[in-house]
C-alpha cells in the first residue's frame, strides 16, 4: 500500500484578524492612481528599457499636444494630460537623432499605457 503524504502548509501560522476585517467603501480609492498620463516603454517580458536620451511626442489627430523626455527607467510623463484620458492619442517615440522608433495609439479612458517592443 502507498503511504499518503500530507502536503506542507505554506502560509501564516496565525490569523491576523485586523486584516480580515472588511474595508468600508468610503476608504476605497474612487479615482485614478496617476493624475497625469504616464507611458512605460518595455520589452516583451515587461522589463523597462533604459530609455535615457529618448523623447516622446503626443498627438491628437495630426495636432501635436505635448512632447516629453523619457527617464532612464523607461517612463515618460505628460504633465498637460490629466487622467483618465477623454480622447484617443497617438504617441511617437524618438531617439536623440529624431528617428521614430514606435508609434502607438493610446485609447481614451486610461491613466497609464505601455509601449511594448
Amino acid at each position: 500500500m502507498a503511504h499518503q503524504v500530507k502536503p506542507p502548509i505554506f502560509g501564516p501560522k496565525t490569523t491576523n484578524h485586523y486584516l480580515l476585517k472588511r474595508t468600508k467603501a468610503s476608504k476605497l480609492q474612487s479615482g485614478p492612481t496617476f493624475n497625469r498620463l504616464t507611458v512605460l516603454w518595455v520589452d516583451s517580458n515587461g522589463v523597462p528599457f533604459n530609455s535615457a536620451g529618448f523623447n516622446a511626442a503626443l498627438f491628437r489627430g495630426s495636432e501635436l499636444v505635448q512632447t516629453a523626455v523619457f527617464d532612464r527607467f523607461g517612463a515618460v510623463f505628460f504633465s498637460l494630460i490629466p487622467t483618465l484620458t477623454t480622447v484617443n492619442y497617438t504617441i511617437q517615440v524618438y531617439d536623440s537623432f529624431g528617428r521614430v522608433y514606435r508609434t502607438k495609439t493610446i485609447p481614451a479612458g486610461v491613466e497609464a499605457f505601455s509601449v511594448i517592443g
